[in-house]
């Protein structure tokens, strides 16, 4: 078993990679987290709440030897409803697509169902190389991690998973990130850059602007409401009559739930929680956008919106 630490000796390499690799784990393994981490600015919504990433979204890592495209997939699970099984289909798809897949495993959890789930399903893509990535090593000590990395390298023999590398890195304490990267690099195609330099993740504003909404929505909220959050932005227009150094953008979005019960949960008492989720995510939008921004934020209810297929395609699934 190898399992990889910062090391000084990395052999010199002239020529560019530019490739995909995808983060998988089941839900709440730190996968948005280190997709930020990598890219070094906020680009996957994180969340404590399982199952809070369902679109997408691209970070890209711009280093002198290559590009890294990060797909962040939804986590894979054990679907109840229509909408897990579609979020269950863009992980497969996504995972035959790319050129290495990161599997995330919290080190501060052992090994469970869930995990192994997904360990069968990797085992049948044969022709991607596979990372094992032990995250959120800061929570635990060398002997605990010691532990989860040799049950990793198990899991891997008793599949038939060939680990192209084991390595623990804690994204919140940004220890061994880079040592990701690097360990990533290599098991890219060689290539020119896919994307301009400068540019972060190829999701379009609109979407991002919704999933930074939807982040501060979720936060806080009683455990029934996770997944029956959507955002969708209406409209995305520049203030008119604004003088050119002062320029003011109007965003208005609407929060989506299933039943007229949730909407209380998600306004509050005398509509705090609702400004509370305004405040948040404005500054969210703008820190992302770089512009003053003008937030209307309204809350509609969606009846059962998971199991229907019309209001899935409306609300984006």
């Amino acid at each position: 078993m190898s399992v990889r630490t910062q090391s000084s000796e990395e052999p010199a390499e002239t020529v560019h990679r530019a490739g995909f690799a995808c983060f998988v784990g089941r839900p709440n393994a730190g996968k948005s987290t280190l997709t930020n981490a990598l890219v070094g600015q906020k680009v996957a919504i994180t969340s404590n709440r399982p199952q809070t990433t369902r679109h997408t979204v691209r970070g890209i890592v711009h280093r002198e030897d290559a590009q890294l495209i990060l797909v962040d997939t939804p986590g894979l699970h054990k679907p109840r409803t229509l909408l897990g099984e579609r979020l269950n289909d863009v992980v497969r798809t996504t995972w035959a697509e790319v050129d290495v897949i990161g599997f995330c495993l919290p080190a501060n959890e052992k090994l469970g169902p869930g995990d192994r789930f997904i360990a069968k399903e990797l085992a049948g893509i044969r022709k991607t190389p596979k990372i094992a990535i032990v995250t959120k090593t800061d929570l635990v000590d060398s002997k605990a991690l010691a532990e989860q990395l040799i049950a990793i390298d198990q899991l891997g023999k008793e599949l038939g998973i060939a680990w192209a590398e084991i390595v623990p890195v804690s994204a919140t304490a940004n220890q061994q990130v880079d040592l990701l990267a690097d360990l990533l690099t290599p098991l890219l195609p060689e290539g020119p850059a896919l994307y301009p330099e400068g540019d972060l993740t190829d999701e379009p504003e609109q979407v991002m602007v919704a999933e930074l909404i939807r982040e501060a929505a979720l936060e806080g909220v009683r455990d029934e409401l996770p997944h029956s959050i959507a955002v969708v932005v209406e409209e995305m227009l520049p203030r008119e009559d604004r003088p050119a150094d002062k320029p003011l953008l109007d965003i208005h979005a609407n929060v989506f739930i299933e039943r007229p019960s949730q909407k209380g949960i998600i306004i509050g008492p005398k509509g705090k929680r609702l400004k509370d989720v305004g405040i948040k995510s404005r500054k969210q939008i703008e820190a992302l956008l770089g512009t003053p921004v003008f937030l209307d934020l309204h809350v509609k209810v969606a009846k059962d919106w998971q199991r229907d297929p019309k209001q899935l395609r409306r609300l984006g699934f």
